[in-house]
């Protein structure tokens, strides 16, 4: 399911982001806990911590990275799981796509799809 829109607007008003969001995905600490969202942008990877009460409201900044820090490779074996910035994460299966896309905008763009409508 992706990531809603207010929860969207949320992030970018809480990192005052002018700019687009290029990704953004939910996950949480290795083995349960404190919930996280990456925002990913063109210039950023910014983690935010959300709370346990509630997923969905951001509450500090965990980390702020440069857009060229790889996120993955996510581990799919017992749960879809990756480090970054020293820490473990767990992300739900649907958005490990979403991992591997920010990575591959970056570090293997001819593995993306052509834009359709280049000229629009």
């Amino acid at each position: 399911m992706p990531v809603t829109r207010p929860l969207r607007e949320r992030c970018r008003e809480f990192l005052g982001i002018d700019g687009e969001i290029r990704y953004i995905f939910p996950a949480m600490a290795y083995g349960g806990g404190a919930a996280f969202i990456f925002v990913v942008t063109d210039d950023q990877i910014a983690v935010i911590t959300t709370g346990s009460l509630s997923r969905s409201t951001p509450r500090t900044v965990w980390g702020s990275y440069p857009r060229g820090t790889r996120i993955g490779p996510v581990e799919t074996g017992a749960g879809a799981s990756f480090e970054f910035g020293g820490a473990v994460f767990e992300v739900d299966d649907e958005y490990v796509p979403v991992v591997n896309a920010a990575d591959a905008e970056i570090f293997d763009r001819d593995s993306l799809p052509r834009d359709p409508l280049p000229d629009l």
